[in-house]
């Protein structure tokens, strides 16, 4: 009994801070990340352990750090939002020396007030205990007697290290610290380690099954214009390059051949990534809740720009009447860097200067998501900036348009991954060609040159295993046509650029579009853009 009363009165206590505070509270319930840490562990091999690190801390200039974003997984299984910190998993439970059973360790920033001064509250051992659940909380500086013995289990998961986090020098239990430490207790080699990237590649192609293979080898594909040296490896260029389901198969069973006679170490840096990955695609109802509300706040603000939007906007002012009407809904960022590219500038498909300073009477693309409480949004509108389109503006935005629709219509659980890319691909391919934009498949692939789909949730561009489509996934269809100045094509086509994207759920129902408050078709957005908009008589004075 005493115990109960001690337990509701920290619950209370806890509750009555954040009031204070003025905290949200829709957040993820601790609840929430104990049942992921438990679903990674009943899918985690027999004595294995797994081990995760916060992000690391960002320098933006001199002494200005980047505003900290926690490392994806390591929210979604701990709930803990500070750097500096590792998550223990372990697939049984363990028993320290006292005796006591344990299944997982997490270790945290000390309590530090003079600090907390300058970059505030640190939840401590305590808050990882009360606030986010776990029973085995310590500081970080007492990582390195954690008591783990690493060599006993069979498995030691892990994501290799990118080298991105600094040594702070006078604190010994920052990230640089944490890693060095757990490297030397696992006995980390890292010239004995295959490239991660390829181990990456390697587990997405043994996890996929030859229906979608070739969604599959059209993601490696472009990995390698991103990673050149992967292109040394036979078996990966040949599975990117290989049209024949047959050879993509033989392919695939030569990495399990290759990995077979691979001398065997039990740090294994391949397939935690291919684990969160099955969990991350699955959003449960807790998830769908904050990711909803931050799909419905990103239509809002693509709602607001069209009533406010002429000529003689700014794209960096268009950007920013999109993320004010996110503040307005208390999104805390943007999930991506915003893209406003009017004209020629939205053929540019990562676009993010913003820069122009008149947008005329150009199409604007504006490709933005708002974040909230980690979970991001992402979508696409394409307006004319004088409310209007024109004749070819129209003829490409509605291509776009059916396009999308039979993306979306395709978008149905037990379908592959690629179906929503194959129906928008057939309808856009099929248009520029009637068009006389392109002569061919080949031709037209030059004006829709990326996937029409994309997972989403924590990360905007979440992972997944590109399998079919399940009950609760969330996905983007997004095609679109770019057309830049100087194309091999009429003059009268040059500078359009059109996207359209929403953010679907995959039910067993059949596809529902979370953005839809966003108008899509040409005349809802004309007619939406002659609505006033409440910032018409926000006026700022000029300055000289």
């Amino acid at each position: 009994m005493k115990n109960f009363i001690i337990t509701v009165f920290t619950v209370c206590m806890t509750l009555i801070l954040q009031a204070q505070d003025g905290l949200p509270t829709d957040y993820l319930s601790a609840e929430f990340h104990k049942s992921r840490r438990d679903a990674l562990r009943s899918s985690m091999p027999e004595n294995s352990v797994a081990v995760f690190f916060a992000n690391p801390v960002r320098n933006r200039a001199n002494d200005v750090d980047f505003i900290y974003h926690q490392d994806p997984d390591f929210y979604y299984l701990s709930g803990y939002k500070e750097p500096h910190a590792v998550l223990v998993l372990f697939s049984e439970n363990q028993t320290n020396s006292e005796g006591v059973s344990y299944n997982e360790l997490i270790y945290v920033q000390e309590k530090n007030p003079q600090a907390e001064q300058w970059t505030g509250k640190r939840l401590g051992i305590e808050g990882a205990k009360n606030q986010l659940g776990f029973d085995m909380a310590f500081n970080g500086s007492g990582f390195n007697e954690s008591g783990v013995d690493y060599t006993h289990f069979d498995k030691v998961l892990f994501n290799n290290f990118n080298n991105d986090y600094r040594d702070s020098k006078r604190n010994q239990a920052d990230l640089h610290s944490l890693i060095e430490q757990f490297k030397q207790q696992a006995n980390y080699d890292e010239n004995s380690l295959p490239d991660p990237m390829k181990s990456r590649i390697y587990e997405m192609i043994k996890a996929t099954d030859i229906e979608n293979s070739a969604n599959v080898a059209q993601n490696i594909g472009r990995a390698l214009e991103y990673y050149p040296n992967l292109k040394k490896d036979k078996v990966i260029s040949d599975y990117a390059e290989s049209t024949d389901p047959n050879v993509r198969l033989e392919l695939k069973q030569q990495i399990i051949k290759i990995e077979q006679e691979t001398p065997k170490s039990n740090l294994d840096t391949q397939s935690l990534s291919t684990l969160m990955a099955g969990l991350r695609q699955i959003k449960t109802e807790e998830e769908l809740v904050l990711l909803t509300k931050a799909v419905r706040i990103s239509a809002m603000g693509q709602r607001e720009i069209m009533k406010a939007m002429h000529p003689n906007m700014s794209e960096m002012e268009i950007q920013g009447i999109h993320e004010f009407v996110y503040k307005k809904y208390g999104s805390e960022y943007e999930g991506y860097p915003s893209i406003v590219g009017a004209g020629n500038n939205g053929c540019v498909l990562h676009y993010i200067e913003n820069s122009k300073m008149q947008v005329n009477n150009e199409l604007v693309l504006m490709d933005l998501g708002a974040e909230y409480h980690g979970y991001s949004a992402d979508v696409t509108r394409t307006i004319p900036a004088n409310g209007k389109f024109t004749k070819e503006q129209k003829i490409i935005y509605d291509l776009v348009f059916e396009a999308q629709e039979a993306g979306i219509a395709a978008s149905k659980v037990g379908n592959g991954f690629n179906a929503a890319d194959a129906a928008s691909r057939a309808v856009i391919h099929k248009g520029l060609i009637a068009l006389g934009i392109a002569e061919n498949d080949k031709e037209a692939r030059n004006y829709f040159p990326h996937g029409t789909s994309h997972y989403l949730g924590l990360d905007v561009h979440d992972p997944g295993l590109y399998g079919a489509f399940e009950h609760n996934m969330v996905i983007t269809v997004e095609p679109g046509i770019y057309i830049p100045d100087g194309s091999n094509c009429d003059e009268k086509w040059w500078g359009i650029a059109v996207r359209i994207e929403d953010d679907i759920l995959i039910t067993n129902n059949g596809p529902v579009n979370l953005s839809a408050e966003a108008p899509r078709t040409s005349n809802e957005i004309e007619a939406l853009m002659t609505e006033k908009s409440a910032l018409d008589d926000f006026v700022l004075p000029t300055l000289d």
